[in-house]
């Protein structure tokens, strides 16, 4: 055994390289950390006065070197053992030893799997305000991320399924918004027409950004997505007239329950709480959003889930895989490009339209190009194309962004740090495994010359 390195096993470690590694991605973080961490102007009776932090500097470069020194440790046992299911043994799909047999077997459990975990979700989801814990700061924060579910299924029609990189989601999120908030305000309209409304708009915007674009892959197609962003934002900056430029627009109209409004006196009628013979309670309105969004985002799942068996939903998935095998298939790549953006704008639009009308104010600055980068990120980090990613990644990402609320200005370090260690320890998403849309049958029947021949077995959940 050579000097430097210890034995586990059957596996042997190469400490010198790992402390070498771990040393320099150190000597990185004292460099970043040692002018932002490491000094702080704070107020004194003369005025301003530089303090020094040199032991939180410390303690974010031991955190750095352990980290990394592990990292490097477990990099080097997954090369020497080729996975970590054993000691030293590859995986059988490795091997290329997998049968059919096996394969539909494994496909079975992960399709029972997600079922369950599907449902447990959808009952946590539906009694979660109904739970002791419940407050209107609970509720409020499950609302707010059952929305970035929304969205993040919505674009995952246009990343996870048809594999077009889209840097400008949150335009079709704002005209969904500002589509409601000005057909109500101009023409009077409820939400519950103002919403198909703005769903029907969004997707019309969708057709417009896809239409130029069709010949455009990979980073043009993000670059050109991001500019349609920020082409939106600035014109609702700047047109003044019709969107009320900075200043937004206010006082949108909250929806009701059949005509029954959350208010404590009505105009006209009765209102909610005195219908059902209640005591007035600003958390009913807070309990009818968020059940709101919820079915809203359910009914998302479901039109995609049923879009994906579709050929429609196919020709998403050829698109992704190969462009050129897609077109020699005889799918029209200009058609389905259309079809993956209009159709996630569309989603992305109903969403647009639940926010505007849950904060009664929008502007501009709600729909900068972070949000879209959060929804992307949503979408990467749950594993695009798994539907129920998507929603470990929006809890992780904005319940996460919550919890480290009270780390004040250590919320985004340590946000930032839960991403990275997410990535690390799963590259491909929380959720990289999805069933295929289309699957062989483990025994397939024999065909005309008494050969068995393969055939399709079923569609993915």
């Amino acid at each position: 055994m050579q000097e430097g390195q210890t034995s586990a096993g059957s596996l042997e470690f190469d400490i010198v390289a790992a402390g070498k590694e771990a040393i320099l991605a150190a000597l990185v973080a004292l460099g970043l950390t040692i002018f932002m961490l490491g000094f702080r102007a704070t107020d004194a009776p003369g005025g301003l006065q530089l303090a020094t932090r040199f032991d939180w500097v410390a303690i974010g470069v031991l955190c750095v070197f352990a980290g990394r020194f592990l990292i490097a440790l477990l990099r080097q046992k997954k090369e020497k053992s080729g996975s970590f299911l054993g000691k030293g043994k590859p995986a059988q799909k490795e091997q290329g030893t997998e049968t059919a047999s096996q394969i539909s077997d494994r496909l079975k459990r992960v399709k029972r799997f997600s079922h369950l975990i599907g449902l447990a979700m959808v009952a946590a989801a539906i009694f979660l305000p109904l739970s002791p814990i419940a407050d209107r700061y609970i509720v409020d924060t499950a609302t707010l991320v059952v929305t970035y579910v929304m969205l993040g299924w919505g674009l995952n029609i246009v990343v996870g399924l048809a594999g077009l990189l889209d840097l400008g989601y949150v335009a079709f999120y704002a005209v969904g918004a500002y589509s409601y908030a000005l057909i109500s305000q101009y023409y009077g309209l409820s939400f519950w027409v103002c919403l198909p409304l703005a769903g029907l708009l969004a997707g019309t915007f969708g057709i417009i950004l896809g239409f130029p674009v069709l010949r455009l892959r990979g980073d043009y197609l993000a670059i050109v997505t991001l500019g349609f962003g920020e082409i939106i934002r600035v014109v609702l900056i700047n047109w003044y007239s019709l969107t009320g430029g900075p200043d937004g627009i206010s006082g949108i109209d909250r929806p009701s329950f059949f005509g029954l409004p959350f208010a404590r006196v009505a105009k006209d009628g009765e209102t909610f709480h005195q219908f059902f013979g209640l005591d007035y309670s600003s958390m009913h309105r807070i309990l009818f959003l968020y059940y709101l969004i919820l079915i809203m985002a359910l009914l998302t799942n479901w039109a995609v889930l049923r879009l994906r068996k579709l050929p429609i939903g196919r020709a998403w998935e050829a698109l992704r895989e190969d462009e050129i095998a897609c077109r020699s298939l005889g799918i029209n790549p200009t058609n389905t490009k259309l079809t993956a953006f209009a159709i996630g704008a569309m989603f992305g639009g109903f969403a647009g339209s639940f926010f505007a009308t849950r904060q009664g104010f929008i502007s501009p600055e709600s729909f900068v190009f972070i949000e879209s980068a959060v929804i992307l990120a949503i979408v990467v980090l749950g594993g695009m194309g798994s539907q129920i990613g998507v929603v470990f990644a929006s809890v992780v990402l904005i319940g996460g962004f919550e919890f480290f609320r009270d780390l004040d200005e250590f919320r985004m370090l340590a946000f930032g740090g839960a991403m990275v260690l997410i990535m690390v320890w799963r590259p491909k998403g929380l959720l990289s495994f999805r069933e295929p849309t289309i699957t062989m049958s483990a025994d397939p029947p024999p065909g005309k010359d008494g050969q068995q021949s393969p055939r399709p077995v079923g569609d993915a959940a």
